[in-house]
């Protein structure tokens, strides 16, 4: 883990209690060692620092190559253990990078959904995203975040201002979905309505508000 992440759990989970009224549940799911994939659904750009926030392990989140782009934020998203992958297309280096870390008993982030809901609701998976999991076979634990779309939606440039009641934010870790290593292609591909509905299921019920 990085210095800079290390550094930024605390004031961002500062800034968090501060300005919502916060709920974690769940963290007796994350694995105490080995790697682990955390899956959760995306509503906001508040997301990912809540996650990495709140997680008790380090965790790596894949992160759309565009943001890698100013020379700032290529310097500053590794550090916050973010590594690139190239979005509405398979990205084979994304794979192997995600792959390696899991090899190396790490923790990887993943959004199923590959982009920020645009009205709140949860979008379809990608069927790519579907496939690494089934690859990968390490726990699989789902995430359920609701509250960050009203904090702050894809569409709006800044989050909402920090007055007034406090927006409700929740984060429940689910219990880890296991597959264990499936090498066979053919049956990833059997296995994937099943994966894909076990784990909206449970995206559904742990982001459901007061759930």
């Amino acid at each position: 883990m990085s210095l800079t992440y290390t550094a930024l759990r605390g004031p961002t989970r500062l800034l968090l209690r501060t300005f919502t009224d916060l709920r974690v549940e769940g963290v007796e799911h994350l694995p105490d060692d080995g790697p682990f994939l955390l899956v959760p659904n995306h509503q906001s750009l508040a997301d990912p620092f809540l996650v990495q926030a709140y997680c008790r392990r380090p965790v790596h989140s894949m992160t759309k190559s565009t943001q890698f782009a100013p020379a700032v934020f290529r310097w500053f998203i590794p550090r916050l253990c973010g590594f690139p992958v190239r979005r509405y297309r398979v990205d084979p280096q994304a794979v192997r990078v995600l792959l390696r870390l899991l090899e190396e008993g790490e923790g990887v982030c993943i959004y199923p959904e590959g982009e920020r809901t645009w009205d709140g609701t949860m979008q379809p998976f990608r069927r790519g995203a579907l496939r690494v999991l089934l690859r990968a076979g390490v726990p699989i634990v789902p995430v359920g975040i609701s509250g960050t779309y009203d904090l702050w939606p894809r569409w709006a440039s800044r989050p909402r201002p920090g007055f007034g009641p406090r927006v409700k934010v929740g984060l429940r870790y689910g219990e880890p979905l296991c597959y264990g290593e499936i090498r066979d292609r053919s049956t990833r591909e059997r296995l994937l309505p099943e994966l894909e509905r076990r784990l909206r299921t449970a995206l559904q019920e742990l982001s459901r508000p007061g759930g």
